[in-house]
């Protein structure tokens, strides 16, 4: 058997990493590179995927950055089509890309609806639409969605991210279905809030984050280097046995 290390690893391995310019998808950026993969960096804030870029690089890897909007389709399509000029072969899919438009259900708009669905659950299909078929040619590969705790429970104002988190969930679980025979491992992760740039200008107020937080057992909301360090291990070997699953990562709030 081969040493821990190894199996924890992602040495040689390229990693498609969305939303990758700020927050959780920077982090996973980091951490990834740190265990050895050479990452594609994709997003819509150049500056801040060249700062991904050069965190990477600081860590001695290779990133290369693909400047795209996932709420279109051109976008996404751009997205998978630069990637894989990059690199023919992706062996890990993080889509991390997600947008939070708050709005009480008798405010909300059919635009923001179809913009949060764009982004949180059509951009995840489409790009596996693409990248798959490469890890099917090679029998091996790894997608790990970012979803949240908001795709298993409700939240006031939260409609439209949690039915597209929730639509997230049962995605993972039918590309589990379909594509575990191809030795392709398929995962969601559900955090509770993460004290992002996004987590902070929601969750900011105390007013808003003190109910959270009381029903939390832990007492407290995340870092993004945690939710980083569950990709890793859903992006090893160490993991090789576990697809279809949705990790929630919460802090105890759904035991509650």
């Amino acid at each position: 058997m081969s040493g821990w290390t190894e199996r924890f690893g992602v040495e040689g391995r390229v990693a498609m990493v969305t939303g990758a310019s700020k927050g959780i998808g920077l982090d996973i950026c980091k951490v990834l590179a740190d265990a050895g993969a050479d990452i594609i960096a994709v997003g819509r804030d150049r500056k801040g995927l060249e700062e991904a870029r050069g965190a990477v690089e600081a860590l001695s890897g290779r990133c290369h950055v693909v400047e795209a909007d996932l709420s279109t389709i051109e976008g996404c399509n751009k997205a998978s089509r630069e990637a894989l000029a990059h690199a023919s072969m992706i062996d890990i899919l993080i889509n991390n890309a997600g947008i939070a438009l708050i709005d009480p259900l008798l405010e909300a708009t059919a635009a923001r609806w179809d913009e949060t669905m764009a982004v949180n659950l059509r951009a995840p299909f489409l790009l596996a639409q693409a990248i798959v078929p490469g890890m099917i040619a090679k029998k091996a590969g790894k997608i790990v969605n970012i979803s949240s705790q908001a795709g298993v429970i409700g939240l006031d104002d939260h409609a439209a991210y949690c039915a597209s988190k929730g639509g997230l969930n049962m995605l993972t679980k039918v590309m589990c279905v379909e594509w575990s025979k191809h030795n392709i491992q398929c995962n969601a992760i559900c955090p509770t809030i993460i004290l992002t740039p996004m987590g902070e200008q929601v969750w900011g107020e105390k007013a808003k984050s003190q109910p959270m937080l009381d029903k939390t057992p832990l007492g407290r909301f995340g870092k993004p280097v945690e939710v980083a360090d569950l990709v890793l291990f859903l992006s090893s070997s160490a993991s090789d046995l576990i697809t279809g699953e949705c990790v929630l990562i919460d802090g105890g709030f759904t035991s509650m």
